[in-house]
């Protein structure tokens, strides 16, 4: 779901950079010094699934895990896909360095706001029931609104995008509901035999 350099306008890049930096600082404001070697393995385990990449018609679709990262960290979501984001830019030319900022920011704040949903749902299902099903929405959330962020992204940069925006969308569905089934069985287990982990 990386934007390719070249794509967005300039109000859009400089916004996106903009809000990436404020989101990164409001990360590393809260992340405990304790958790920094979560932080790592997470955002290695965002770098590495983004290289696996599934066909789906003309395209390709990969894991994204941005809702599992928003679960587990919180606002520490943001340097950790900048970090993995960068390493991608960097190495294999996935999105770019012009485009860093809204890559971050599509993903990490998608990753949050999919945690506080999923903190919401959990406390309107209190039981077992409630639990899963907020953990199932919050990967399948963080996919959902990064899918939006980006196809907004490329809206509002030029109208000819708009098309190519939703099929973007909807290539990204089964994504969604295999991330939602993937942070469901992660946050479970760890749950059971490290709950001190989770952002709860």
């Amino acid at each position: 779901m990386h934007i390719s350099e070249g794509v967005l306008s300039p109000a859009v890049l400089g916004s996106g950079a903009a809000l990436a930096a404020l989101g990164t600082a409001i990360g590393l404001r809260r992340l405990d010094y304790d958790r920094l070697m979560t932080v790592a393995l997470l955002s290695a385990a965002f770098f590495v699934g983004s290289l696996v990449h599934i066909p789906v018609g003309l395209g390709s679709v990969h894991l994204v895990l941005n809702g599992l990262l928003g679960v587990l960290l919180g606002w520490a979501a943001f340097p950790a896909i900048l970090a993995a984001l960068a390493l991608q830019g960097l190495l294999f030319q996935y999105g770019g360095l012009t485009v860093l900022g809204v890559n971050t920011f599509n993903m990490a704040f998608a990753g949050v706001l999919a945690a506080h949903a999923r903190k919401g749902i959990a406390r309107l299902l209190p039981g077992p029931g409630g639990q899963r099903t907020a953990d199932f929405c919050g990967g399948a959330l963080g996919v959902a609104l990064a899918g939006f962020f980006t196809a907004a992204a490329l809206a509002f940069s030029d109208e000819g995008f708009l098309t190519a925006a939703k099929l973007l969308f909807l290539a990204h569905l089964p994504v969604m509901a295999v991330e939602g089934v993937i942070t469901l069985f992660t946050v479970s287990f760890i749950a059971r035999v490290r709950p001190e982990m989770l952002n709860l």
